[in-house]
């Protein structure tokens, strides 16, 4: 399928039935409790750092344990899942001194999960697609890293444009369907991964379904760098995404609102997919299946969502429990939004006409 027509097919079913996304990456990986061995394969058994805990790097040396992860949600009921590429920036892989594999970690993050996408779709004759991840980045853009120099920078916009760039070319080249800018907790970064990837679009003369997605970094309704959901959606909204919506930090009784306050705003489709719940005191997500779909099956009823998954905490059981509570539900209807000026700050403004 050309990338034109699989944008049409994606749009065509998002606009009958709620998509369903994939769960988390990491919690599969740690259920595998691969050795620093695994991480480094034969390629990278004498490179001079750690490199356990490095997962986008499995999709060179593991590409058999991500490639059966991606399989398992699309078998669970995902009609989507994300390339292993959270961290696969040259600013995030300085941590190992990785940064010159950026390209090839979204490069293979993106074939590996279209030949589980493909494999699935031919044997159930129903289309799957690769949503290319980009994190955040390690860094903030718009907040200080030095409490007593306000005015610091760990990072320019530039520096982080030239980044998502080299991440958006090897998703593009890999095969990834649709762009997804995830896990945003400062705004300016993700305007740099905006402009990087409208920059890779034209450069290659394509243009893929762009899917936007924050966090709501605690109970305090807004982003790490001070926004509302509605000012998130205004600062952004010039970027014509095929989502907006929110993943991470909350779980789905937490996010409810939020995603309720972005779905008045947005006249796109609007996306959720939230941990399994809030984690204990040992940082980790014990809501069940059960308890998670009972909750994303009433943001479908409640007519809040295009497309749903999970996020930190679960597993393809929880996107199994998911899909099975959205099937059947109307998925969300854009509203008509009238035109005027939208503009915002920490809060969003409206000029009042």
């Amino acid at each position: 399928m050309s990338k034109a027509a699989s944008a049409l097919t994606l749009h065509h079913i998002a606009s009958e039935r709620i998509l369903v996304l994939d769960g988390a990456m990491g919690t599969m990986i740690q259920r595998l409790k691969l050795t620093e061995a695994d991480f480094r394969g034969e390629r990278f058994k004498d490179w001079p750092r750690d490199l356990k805990g490095n997962n986008d790097l499995l999709v060179i040396t593991r590409p058999d344990a991500v490639e059966a992860i991606h399989r398992q949600y699309f078998e669970a009921g995902a009609d989507i899942v994300e390339t292993n590429t959270f961290s696969s920036t040259t600013i995030a892989q300085a941590d190992y001194g990785m940064e010159a594999l950026a390209y090839e970690l979204n490069l293979e993050g993106a074939r590996v999960a279209k030949r589980a996408a493909d494999a699935v779709a031919r044997e159930t004759g129903r289309p799957r697609f690769v949503a290319g991840a980009i994190g955040p980045t390690n860094r903030t853009a718009s907040i200080s890293p030095d409490v007593n120099n306000p005015g610091f920078r760990g990072v320019t916009f530039d520096e982080l444009r030239t980044a998502y760039a080299e991440a958006a070319r090897g998703l593009i080249d890999g095969g990834a369907d649709i762009i997804l800018i995830e896990t945003i907790f400062d705004t300016l970064n993700a305007k740099a991964a905006v402009a990087a990837v409208e920059d890779v679009f034209e450069e290659k003369g394509v243009e893929l379904p762009v899917m936007i997605s924050g966090t709501i970094t605690d109970l305090s309704g807004r982003t790490l760098s001070g926004q509302t959901p509605s000012a998130f959606w205004y600062s952004l909204r010039h970027a014509n995404p095929f989502s907006i919506g929110l993943n991470c930090a909350l779980g789905a009784r937490e996010m409810r609102a939020h995603i309720d306050e972005i779905g008045r705003v947005a006249d796109t489709f609007v996306c959720a997919y939230p941990n399994a719940g809030l984690p204990n005191e040992f940082g980790e997500y014990d809501e069940s299946p059960e308890a998670m779909a009972k909750l994303v099956g009433e943001f479908a009823r409640s007519g809040l969502v295009n497309v749903v998954g999970g996020c930190c905490g679960t597993t393809p059981d929880h996107i199994h429990a998911i899909a099975e509570a959205v099937k059947g539900v109307e998925p969300r209807h854009p509203p008509e939004i009238a035109p005027k000026m939208r503009l915002s700050g920490l809060e969003p403004f409206e000029l009042a006409s």
